[in-house]
């Protein structure tokens, strides 16, 4: 993510053809991001760095079962999306779980099959709702445009295609229903907003997010002041991430870099096991205690 200067080919206007003369001379690269690595610097440095920064990244420890339970019901939505209109029926809904199954973290078979079928009912659900009944511009849409000081790119769940302009969806299956100020401080469905209008070069304000086992749509009309702090609080982050990267490479204390910022995360944090801070923070849960009840 740190910034480095190219030097520019060709004579644009107004640089008379200096950066021939001079390597140095150009326009500073963009910060390159997506909003995951940036939420995961402001959640843990240390975690960063381990993630990000370190080579060979150390080994991640196993999955969970709610990590699990999404993953298969964006795929299933996914496989929904690409169906013809007349066969987006609740039995086929239901049907597109089962393809895409698996019962990694569960803490047993009964357990995987309870859960199952619970999502097979949400499937069923979404078909009378916009997964199923609008046709998207774009499903699992990778995104990549330029924000600010900021290179911004990334997987988009969804994008609709409303009154000539375009909306970011985001899917969401855990135990909390969402709300609309959490669709309006999401950075990373504001980023994707930005991004999103530069692609598909329509405007593009509003983000939803979908709460897949409620059916709840919980969305945010953006303004430009209002996407502007998004992007300027992200470029903050960025710069400090790559300032740090920076001193690393330098011979920077990795400790004080990348300090570790403990909390309810830790517990289910991919490199736990190479942190003692985020042992010491909070006990490590059970694969599927974090399923909704």
């Amino acid at each position: 993510m740190a910034r480095t200067t190219a030097p520019a080919t060709g004579t644009p206007d107004g640089q008379l053809g200096l950066d021939l003369l001079d390597p140095g001379f150009g326009a500073t690269a963009l910060h390159r991001v997506t909003p995951a690595r940036l939420d995961t610097w402001d959640a843990c440095p240390r975690r960063y760095r381990m993630l990000h920064v370190d080579r060979p990244a150390p080994p991640r420890g196993g999955g969970f079962a709610h990590t699990t339970l999404g993953a298969v019901v964006h795929l299933a939505l996914r496989s929904l999306a690409a169906l013809p209109a007349e066969r987006r029926t609740p039995e086929q809904a239901a049907s597109l779980v089962d393809r895409h199954w698996t019962g990694e973290g569960f803490a047993d078979d009964a357990q995987a099959a309870r859960y199952r079928e619970r999502a097979r009912d949400w499937l069923a659900a979404a078909v009378d709702g916009p997964a199923g009944r609008d046709e998207p511009l774009a499903v699992e849409r990778w995104v990549r445009a330029p924000a600010g000081p900021l290179l911004v790119e990334g997987r988009v769940d969804r994008i609709d295609a409303r009154d000539g302009a375009a909306v970011v969806v985001d899917f969401k299956t855990g135990r909390r229903v969402p709300t609309a100020s959490d669709a309006a401080d999401s950075r990373q469905l504001a980023l994707y907003a930005v991004a999103t209008a530069s692609v598909f070069r329509r405007p593009c304000r509003t983000v939803e997010l979908h709460h897949v086992p409620t059916g709840t749509v919980a969305a945010h009309t953006h303004d430009q002041a209002s996407l502007d702090r998004h992007v300027a609080a992200a470029a903050e982050s960025a710069d400090a991430a790559a300032g740090a990267t920076t001193a690393l490479a330098d011979g920077g204390d990795a400790d004080t870099l990348f300090p570790a910022r403990t909390g309810a995360h830790c517990g289910t944090c991919a490199v736990r096991r190479h942190c003692a801070s985020g042992r010491a923070a909070v006990p490590e849960p059970r694969p599927w205690d974090l399923l909704a009840p």
